[in-house]
């Protein structure tokens, strides 16, 4: 079974590797959800322990590590033909998107795999079939997916690769529920065709929208509206197809299983220490690893879909302390502006800052 580290975010650089930003991942999960069937849907919830599918959906990003960060993308030079490419991806080995979407849904159909261990693949697999259906993640090594291609767009410095991941989608204007709403809007016959379309064949139509990028544009290229209004049509369609498709893969993984009721609980809430070492902000690196209690101003804070990061000590990127609050923790977004809390929690590090998580409201108090 996989090792499952602590989630942690470093925002800028880790923004630029997860496909589709969070609206994305969240819509396609989202869209997922409304064409399963009765007896599918139990089963998700019943192996995402309650949790929505759109809840799950970034979960891959926040805990990915040196293992499974090669499973969210396929490294393929150009020119390839249809033949040349499924060969391709074939000899590749176990480390692509392609590969790690096979070895979830084996896990999935597993009868002897725990409720643990399909909690986990089910994770994966929501976030795996929409990384596949973003073109820039079925692209070329040499430029990271096109991240080491500088654009301007929207008066802002950007790459190729977040271009596609967020800045297309963010520039529309939606909201997530809206769009879902205009996002899914394939008929029967279509849905039909997309869902009895293997997973191969998902890369390959990426793998085509992504040559056809390459080919339009040029490195420090300021994108314009016309850019936009030629592929946002695009973006909408690999959302409904992953969401679609999503949604096929599950169906056919559980709609004819029997459910048997698989037990588990809610988490529990964190125990708050009463033994946690009262410490100063300034000397939280010094206790990596340990449970603590510290107090700080908070200097601003970022939403990203399904955790909140709030900076302690000092605005990012100098910040002392990034405080994440995840589940039911994340109601206390919009209170901690400009506020001065106290946090209780275990001091972790994450691209050399240190961290506390906080997934209970009971973690963090509001000083006066």
């Amino acid at each position: 079974m996989r090792k499952m580290i602590v989630p942690g975010i470093a925002l800028a650089m880790t923004l630029t590797l997860a496909s589709w930003g969070f609206k994305g991942h969240r819509a396609i999960a989202t869209i997922a959800e409304k064409h399963l069937t009765a007896n599918t849907a139990k089963a998700v919830s019943i192996y995402l322990k309650g949790a929505k599918m759109s809840e799950v959906s970034t979960w891959a990003d926040e805990n990915k590590d040196k293992t499974t960060a090669p499973w969210h993308y396929l490294n393929l030079p150009l020119g390839l033909s249809h033949e040349q490419f499924i060969d391709a991806v074939s000899k590749q080995g176990s480390d692509n998107v392609y590969s790690a979407i096979l070895k979830e849904e084996a896990i999935l159909k597993d009868k002897t795999s725990s409720p643990d261990q399909k909690n986990e693949a089910l994770k994966y697999l929501i976030h795996l079939v929409g990384d596949a259906h973003q073109p820039m993640h079925v692209s070329r090594k040499e430029d990271k997916g096109g991240n080491t291609i500088q654009l301007q767009f929207d008066g802002q410095g950007t790459n190729l690769h977040s271009l596609w991941d967020s800045k297309l989608i963010d520039h529309e204007g939606l909201s997530e529920a809206e769009i879902v709403s205009k996002y899914d809007w394939a008929n029967p016959a279509q849905i039909k065709k997309w869902q009895s379309d293997s997973p191969m064949e998902w890369l390959w139509e990426s793998y085509q929208v992504s040559t056809e990028l390459y080919a339009d544009i040029k490195p420090g290229q300021r994108v314009d509206d016309t850019y936009y209004q030629k592929y946002i049509p695009t973006v909408h369609l690999r959302i409904d197809q992953a969401g679609i498709r999503l949604a096929g893969e599950l169906n056919r993984l559980f709609n004819d299983t029997p459910l048997k009721t698989v037990p588990f609980q809610a988490p529990a809430a964190p125990a708050v220490n009463p033994q946690a070492n009262e410490v100063k902000l300034e000397d939280i690196n010094n206790y990596v690893g340990k449970a603590v209690k510290v107090k700080g101003r908070v200097y601003g804070s970022k939403d990203i879909g399904s955790m909140t990061l709030v900076n302690l000590g000092a605005a990012y990127p100098n910040q002392l302390l990034t405080v994440v609050l995840k589940e039911n923790a994340k109601t206390l977004t919009d209170k901690v502006k400009d506020q001065t809390i106290s946090v209780q929690g275990t001091v972790i590090m994450f691209k050399g800052k240190p961290e506390i998580v906080v997934t209970d409201s009971v973690q963090l108090r509001f000083e006066k």
